[in-house]
């Protein structure tokens, strides 16, 4: 399984585009504001005898070459003060518009390039993770993959919230509606491990879940549901697993008030902030504990339990013994920090 790259590191082109962008514009309002100042200054110094808005305005007829009548005498000094000024500010004003043309061409065309950079990106992921649906679940979801240095990518069809989200933060993402079997082509269904969709309605749900099972038969797929009418279509359309928010929060506040303090000790974090993690973790051909006996792998030293054995035939082995083998095709449960999972994930797959 590939690392997926920290998001400082991965577009800090554009993120650099979009600040120069900005700090560039402020930079230009504050010559543009500064030059208006000290025409109107200059002005009042000339000609005492005119007000504060007269020198204001023709500061201002003068900048943009509007070409009004004076409105202040100005004789032969304040004539040459604008003669200089106008020059001054004619150069100052062609910079300014020159800058700005210039940031406005070079985000376009940031946008452009890291767009281009994410879809051979996007090609070359396999065994990565797709979120279909990036409203408050999708958004927790990509954050505990982001956290666990996973690859994934983000589908939603709002354009803006995918902007804010995702670019902000360096996830890799397809914008377009995730029923569309070609936006979830453009995702890499058929090199994903994983699919979750948590769209807002159970109908879309069950497009999303039909369209990845239709692209891929091996890919996981997680749905959401609402009610329990659209699990069963849900398992009927291929999902793998349903979740129901509703109930699921309602079980766990069930063992909150009947196991407090097996529910304190799962949830506990280390020093280092990292929270316990059970995971099904699958063995292949190529894996480096095939072979092995329980007891002679490194798992303990890596932090990990393994606390079940489910083998390839249905046997489960609950507790597993130190003399069990390790056989291609089982399934580990694995007991640990969500970083030493990760990191077994990773060495396994």
């Amino acid at each position: 399984m590939n690392p997926v790259p920290r998001a400082d590191r991965r577009y800090p082109r554009l993120r650099t585009r979009r600040t120069n962008f900005s700090s560039g514009i402020l930079t230009v309002a504050v010559m543009l504001l500064l030059l208006t100042v000290a025409g109107t200054v200059g002005l009042k110094l000339v000609v005492p005898d005119a007000s504060w808005f007269d020198c204001f305005y023709m500061a201002i007829i003068t900048l943009t070459t509007v070409g009004f009548a004076e409105t202040v005498e100005l004789g032969q000094t304040g004539r040459l003060f604008i003669v200089c000024y106008l020059i001054v500010g004619i150069g100052v004003f062609t910079y300014c518009a020159s800058q700005i043309g210039g940031w406005i061409v070079n985000v376009q065309m940031g946008q452009l390039l890291e767009r281009r950079r994410m879809e051979r990106e996007l090609a070359r992921m396999k065994n990565h993770y797709i979120i279909c649906g990036l409203g408050r679940m999708g958004e927790i979801i990509a954050w505990q993959l982001y956290q666990r240095g996973l690859p994934f990518v983000v589908v939603d069809i709002d354009e803006s919230v995918l902007d804010a989200t995702c670019a902000d933060n360096g996830w890799l993402y397809v914008q377009g509606d995730a029923t569309d079997d070609g936006v979830l082509q453009n995702a890499g269904i058929e090199r994903a491990s994983a699919l979750a969709t948590v769209l807002p309605t159970d109908a879309d749900n069950v497009y999303v879940t039909l369209s990845a099972r239709m692209n891929s038969a091996k890919i996981q797929i997680i749905a959401r549901a609402s009610t329990e009418k659209a699990v069963l279509k849900l398992e009927r359309a291929g999902a793998n697993r349903v979740v129901s928010p509703f109930t699921t929060g309602a079980m766990k506040m069930a063992r909150f008030m009947l196991n407090p303090a097996i529910e304190d000790f799962l949830e506990v974090a280390d020093n280092h902030g990292n929270e316990l993690e059970l995971a099904d973790v699958q063995i292949d051909e190529s894996s480096p504990y095939v072979g092995q006996r329980l007891m002679e792998t490194d798992l303990r030293e890596r932090g990990v339990m393994i606390v079940g054995i489910r083998r390839a035939s249905g046997e489960r082995l609950m507790p597993p013994p130190g003399t069990a083998s390790i056989q291609a095709g089982d399934s580990l449960f694995a007991f640990g920090s969500n970083q030493a999972i990760s990191r077994l994930v990773s060495r396994d797959s």
